[in-house]
């Protein structure tokens, strides 16, 4: 009963931690989902060029898109003109971050963290588009790559029967924690298993420091699938059990930007040269941000791991814990509608 109290305490404490940011996050996310279509982002990437490449990363970092639309919407993207890099780069920038996980990661880990992950997802998504159009500049470029079907659920943004506010409110509230409920509850059990069962600094001492443990977070992340919202309380769990925050940065970057469904539908839509820039990007950028995130006390005198904002009251964290409980209880009933695709 004691082991069980203990993980169950981690728990409440982790979820009372990030719920107020996640609450908020959802509510930007809703507003998000209706201010920014898929047609708008059509019309903004669909093309070729530098440009088509910048913008295709820009949207993808804030961008409210659940896991069932990335990949469809990239490939809509692809089918209305947009080159491979533009493509490539949105789907490296759009499932590292969202305005939900950007606000739980300064909740949690701190306003650096918070900062890097949206940089660092801007970064792989220029890098790896600019190179894969380099790739695609001597060579003929493969229109008639099998592509998925647009995406056409809700969260693509084809919602048209209903007022904005409801619209936003229900994908916020709604459909978007349907989307990451799974997830997000696996990484909360981990998180808490992390918290309870391993000794402090256990970590350190089993992976070392330095590009060692960096390495095994990337081996690690890029085969599993955990969302950006749901990657950051293992995170922080990793951190307290000794990882360096590097190592933890390295891991919040594989961990959404890969897995290996998107490895294998990449590499069905957009080609194995596509496929191998997508995977050597994520690596290359991961493990630079991780040594220049792990040497920022040196450079700065910054201390990423304490780092963190002014803790909310207790009183409010209880409360969010309780609202955001409900909303995925809710999100864990069956819906009335057909079975949404998680293709992310």
């Amino acid at each position: 009963m004691t082991i069980l109290t203990e993980i169950g305490l981690q728990l409440w404490r982790t979820l009372a931690e990030m719920a107020p940011y996640l609450i908020f996050g959802f509510g930007v996310a809703g507003i998000l989902s209706v201010l920014v279509s898929q047609e708008t982002v059509e019309r903004h990437i669909g093309g070729r060029g530098f440009m088509s490449v910048f913008k295709a990363a820009l949207f993808g970092v804030p961008l409210p898109l659940c896991s069932c639309g990335v990949i469809p919407v990239a490939a809509s993207l692809r089918k209305h003109g947009a080159s491979k890099g533009a493509t490539l780069a949105f789907l490296l920038s759009t499932p590292q971050t969202g305005v939900d996980s950007i606000l739980v990661t300064y909740g949690m880990l701190g306003i650096v963290f918070a900062i890097f992950r949206p940089v660092v997802a801007l970064v792989t998504g220029l890098l790896g588009g600019w190179l894969t159009d380099i790739s695609e500049s001597g060579g003929k470029n493969n229109e008639h790559a099998s592509k998925p079907a647009p995406c056409q659920d809700e969260c693509c943004g084809h919602s048209t029967g209903a007022n904005k506010l409801v619209r936003a409110i229900r994908y916020g509230f709604v459909v978007l924690p349907r989307d990451i409920v799974n997830p997000l509850l696996i990484g909360l059990l981990a998180a808490g298993l992390i918290a309870a069962f391993v000794p402090d600094d256990f970590l350190a001492g089993a992976m070392g420091h330095g590009m060692g443990e960096m390495f095994v977070m990337m081996l690690v992340g890029i085969p599993l699938y955990v969302c950006a919202t749901a990657s950051v309380p293992i995170a922080a769990a990793l951190i307290l059990k000794g990882v360096s925050p590097g190592a933890a940065l390295v891991f919040l970057i594989t961990g959404p930007a890969t897995n290996t469904a998107a490895i294998i539908t990449i590499w069905k839509v957009l080609g194995k040269k596509t496929t191998l820039i997508y995977l050597g990007t994520v690596a290359v950028t991961a493990l630079g941000a991780g040594i220049l995130l792990n040497h920022l006390p040196v450079l700065t005198g910054i201390d990423p791991a304490h780092a963190s904002h002014q803790m909310l009251p207790a009183w409010i964290g209880t409360a969010s814990a309780i609202i955001l409980l409900l909303i995925l209880g809710l999100a864990l009933l069956p819906s009335q509608k057909p079975t949404e695709r998680h293709l992310h």
